[in-house]
């Protein structure tokens, strides 16, 4: 009953709120942007905690006396070869260690990756969500928590924390109370940590770089050459593929894929306040600085430099990697270990495989900002975010589950497997990832998927973990790991969490505007150069009339009621 009530109630409300915005697909990182959204109202949509332990029954050794069963979400990223999100090794390992520690049973409910949000939506309007969720997207949480349909965390964070020690030490009550809201106490989700804080990084092909006896580019203009070099190099660096040439690729997602590009254009002194009114975009369109960005890819891509058709190709589509694989890309930018992710299968491997040892990707830092430096606009140390929808009859349980996954063997476990089959224990005590097969493959690096709680390499030793970083992808050379990771980490802004309540202008606004701003980027690069501003202004201009202007005034006047006049936080 408890489930058909809240689908009927959050079905009409969704039937809504789809009218008066649209519905997609597409991602929304508001919140790693370093903005707290936490959910104005009541908290009754939230069973208080002693309620649950009345419901649940008491623990006994951490374990319920009567077997619990709760279902718990995992992505489903369709990769070719992959292994089953829902039955596979890693698991067989969680369910038979919630069984055996705390008498819990565990079903995986498969959710697509590339359309989480949309079927995150789908799923808690029917009632039929997991009970345990994960999505990047916290105004969905916002919207169905004001809805009624999430349920309040505080209580059992407060009434278990005695029962929950790996949650409370992996993620503190900076990931576990990132979201609380500062005037109801409200916790209507958690902050997963990231381990690694590296996020985007430029790679080009070395082995073509060698063939024209070029430098590794470390400014613009220097890249820009580059690029040209490639493109009028056609002939001697693709023979008779010379056609299939792209110089650099960037996809649809142009705020993500041009990142570090963007950034070198933002004041890299720029005010915590600032960032923030203008953050709810993490892909930046409305900070200062972008729209030069964007004309610089215009005037590339009208120069031939940037792939033709990257805005045909949406979220999921291989294409563009499958290019890459194939040897036909000289540069691109992306997540900062991209081109060295999924063994036997990564890109590096693959190009190896078809043009030769020396064919391979390297990272390069060569957007300077004004002070000459490579300044990186990261997140906070947060990641995806972790509710119950309010159908979640074992809350308890679920609270364990998170525990469970959290504790530093486990972790380890999930990330790593065992020994001979998916790692190798090198001398000095570092781990090397080797490539997997059938139900150990990982389908999602370092297992993220299942370690939910935790992005990037954490082993349960600190210096084993820093010794395994750059053995940590099969197949690949570990110094070009290194190199990476050392580029992913110069000139690092770290964002700061802004708390000042719910912004009630982002509720149910995350699909829209990220559809609007990827049309805006996508129209912006492909416009002819004589037309650019005219097709920017005008985008952006329909994206503020959509409300972003609307969020942006509120956090604004969010700002000013919490902080007064302070610029920077501390």
């Amino acid at each position: 009953m408890k489930k058909k009530a809240i689908s009927i109630l959050l079905a009409g409300a969704m039937v809504m709120s789809m009218a008066a915005c649209g519905d997609t697909g597409s991602d929304s990182s508001s919140a790693a942007s370093g903005s707290s959204a936490g959910a104005a109202g009541s908290s009754s949509a939230g069973s208080s905690a002693a309620d649950a332990g009345n419901a649940t029954g008491e623990l006994v050794d951490g374990r319920f006396a009567e077997t619990r069963t709760i279902t718990v979400e995992v992505y489903n990223r369709e990769n070719d070869g992959g292994s089953d999100p829902t039955n596979n090794m890693y698991t067989e390992y969680i369910k038979k260690g919630m069984l055996e520690d705390h008498n819990v049973q565990v079903e995986f409910v498969s959710v697509p990756r590339w359309t989480e949000v949309e079927q995150i939506n789908n799923l808690l309007a029917a009632g039929d969500a997991p009970d345990i969720c994960v999505t990047y997207d916290y105004p969905t949480i916002q919207t169905y928590a004001n809805m009624g349909g999430v349920l309040d965390l505080a209580p059992y964070l407060e009434e278990y924390k005695s029962e929950l020690p790996n949650l409370w030490d992996w993620l503190g009550e900076m990931n576990l109370y990132w979201d609380r809201d500062p005037e109801e106490g409200t916790v209507w989700g958690i902050e997963a940590k990231l381990a690694v804080s590296n996020r985007i990084n430029t790679f080009v092909r070395q082995d073509w770089l060698d063939a024209l006896n070029l430098e590794a580019p470390t400014t613009k203009q220097e890249f820009e050459e580059m690029l040209i070099a490639f493109r009028d190099n056609a002939d001697t660096l693709l023979g008779a593929d010379a056609d299939k040439m792209i110089p650099y690729s960037v996809s649809y997602d142009v705020g993500w894929r041009a990142a570090t590009l963007i950034e070198s254009f933002i004041d890299p002194d720029i005010t915590d306040r600032e960032f923030y009114v203008n953050g709810f975009d993490d892909r930046k369109l409305t900070q200062e600085g972008t729209k030069e960005a964007i004309r610089l890819l215009n005037k590339w891509y009208n120069e031939g430099l940037l792939w033709d058709d990257f805005a045909l190709y949406g979220s999921g589509d291989s294409t563009e990697d499958d290019m890459m694989k194939a040897g036909y890309i000289g540069a691109f930018t992306h997540n900062w270990d991209y081109p060295f992710r999924n063994g036997e299968d990564s890109i590096n491997a693959s190009l190896q495989r078809i043009v030769g040892e020396d064919a391979v990707f390297v990272a390069v830092d060569c957007f300077e900002d004004k002070n000459g430096n490579y300044t990186k606009f990261v997140p906070g140390p947060i990641d995806r975010k972790i509710f119950f929808p309010s159908t979640n009859d074992e809350p308890l349980a679920c609270m364990l589950y998170l525990d469970w996954i959290s504790d530093p063997e486990h972790i380890e476990y999930l990330q790593i497997g065992d020994e001979g089959v998916t790692h190798n224990v090198l001398e000095d005590g570092a781990v090397e990832t080797v490539a997997a097969t059938g139900e150990a493959i990982q389908n999602s690096g370092m297992n993220i998927d299942y370690t939910i709680t935790c992005n990037g390499l954490k082993l349960a030793d600190e210096e084993k973990t820093v010794k395994s970083r750059s053995h940590n992808y099969a197949g690949i050379d570990a110094s070009i790991v290194e190199a990476a990771d050392r580029i992913a980490n110069t000139d690092m802004r770290v964002g700061k969490n802004v708390n000042v309540g719910a912004i009630a202008t982002e509720e149910g606004m995350g699909p829209v505007l990220s559809e609007k701003r990827d049309i805006v980027y996508d129209n912006a690069v492909i416009a002819p150069v004589a037309d650019f501003d005219k097709v920017w202004d005008q985008g952006v201009q329909d994206y503020l009339n959509a409300g972003g202007q609307a969020i942006m005034d509120e956090r604004e006047e969010k700002w000013v009621a919490t902080y007064g006049d302070v610029d920077m936080l501390p």
